[in-house]
């Protein structure tokens, strides 16, 4: 066991647990600065040049997400007025949205996302965003709003140009993250939506690291049995949020909310935008699914673990019963 990475670990949930518990501004950006600080070691698996290129943007953009940051909070203090108010907290949500990846300020993420490796990935895409996250539903803003709209399609326009997994996995966080700020209208379902996000990406990143796939065309070669392909279809069709799948259950209660908000402008954005990920999506499993292999029946010694995230990727029935109940 690595006691070092098992201490960042614990400091990165502890900076966390700081944050969210926090009752000020403060507090939340001291808890957040620990979080990064923490992070940053684990990117560095191997002295290489890509992880150092990694941890440089990382570090460089969450210093300037958290400069603008403690200028608003600090100026919170100095300034009145509603004028000035209402440009503090956009400030606020800026640099929130530049530490989030959100677009427009979304150039750093599919780059840094790019050198890192799967287990670092999937922490970013996660854990990560719970902080920024906590603090931005505090704040309701017109801006965001924009936000959201930018970053649907910008998520799903940007994976249409890439064949790294690593960069559709990235653009398709910033789509979501898009659906996630939707569901702060209602104060805390957007907790689910991460949650079930959450359950999904790493049911995936599994999946890529224990196949060491970085890259389209290595999918193919690295699924050989009928079971593995429908297990990873289904994983890939429930990050798109098609129905049956336990990642249309979140999309379903954010379509509700915007109908109940009447927001249909926005929701056809979002729906739009969603379908565009979800053909991203297609293109990796249609390859997969149509490449001939001499092993091509369902075989029985699959682990486990691949039989279980099959099981949990078909709890939407059991799921929306107990949401909507």
């Amino acid at each position: 066991m690595n006691w070092n990475k098992m201490l960042l670990f614990i400091m990165i949930i502890s900076s966390t647990v700081v944050s969210i518990s926090s009752s000020n501004w403060m507090g939340m950006w001291m808890g957040m600065e620990i979080n990064m600080i923490t992070f940053i070691p684990l990117m560095s698996k191997k002295k290489n040049k890509k992880s150092s290129q990694a941890m440089m943007i990382y570090f460089l953009t969450q210093s300037m997400g958290s400069l603008l940051l403690l200028f608003s909070i600090l100026m919170n203090f100095i300034m009145y007025g509603p004028l000035m108010m209402s440009l503090l907290s956009t400030l606020l949500m800026v640099s929130l949205s530049l530490k989030l990846g959100m677009a427009p300020f979304h150039f750093w993420f599919p780059e840094m996302m790019s050198n890192l490796y799967w287990i670092e990935s999937l922490i970013m895409m996660t854990w990560q965003k719970i902080i920024p996250l906590f603090m931005l539903n505090n704040i309701l803003n017109n801006v965001m709003f924009m936000m959201i709209a930018m970053s649907a399609i910008m998520g799903a326009v940007g994976g249409l140009y890439t064949s790294s997994m690593r960069k559709i996995m990235a653009y398709s966080s910033i789509n979501h993250m898009s659906w996630i700020l939707m569901m702060m209208i209602n104060q805390t379902q957007w907790i689910i939506y991460l949650m079930i996000y959450t359950i999904n990406t790493t049911m995936l990143c599994y999946f890529f690291h224990k196949n060491n796939i970085y890259f389209i065309n290595q999918m193919p070669n690295k699924t050989v049995s009928l079971s593995n392909k429908f297990i990873y279809s289904t994983l890939l069709l429930s990050m798109g949020g098609m129905p049956p799948f336990l990642g249309f259950l979140p999309k379903w209660m954010a379509i509700n909310t915007m109908l109940n908000n009447k927001m249909y402008l926005m929701m056809m954005i979002l729906i739009f935008m969603s379908l565009i990920t979800l053909f991203y999506y297609m293109r990796i499993i249609f390859p997969m699914m149509l490449n001939f292999n001499i092993m091509n029946k369902w075989s029985y010694y699959e682990n486990n673990k691949l039989m279980m995230m099959m099981f949990v990727n078909f709890l939407l029935p059991v799921a929306s019963i107990v949401n909507f109940y």
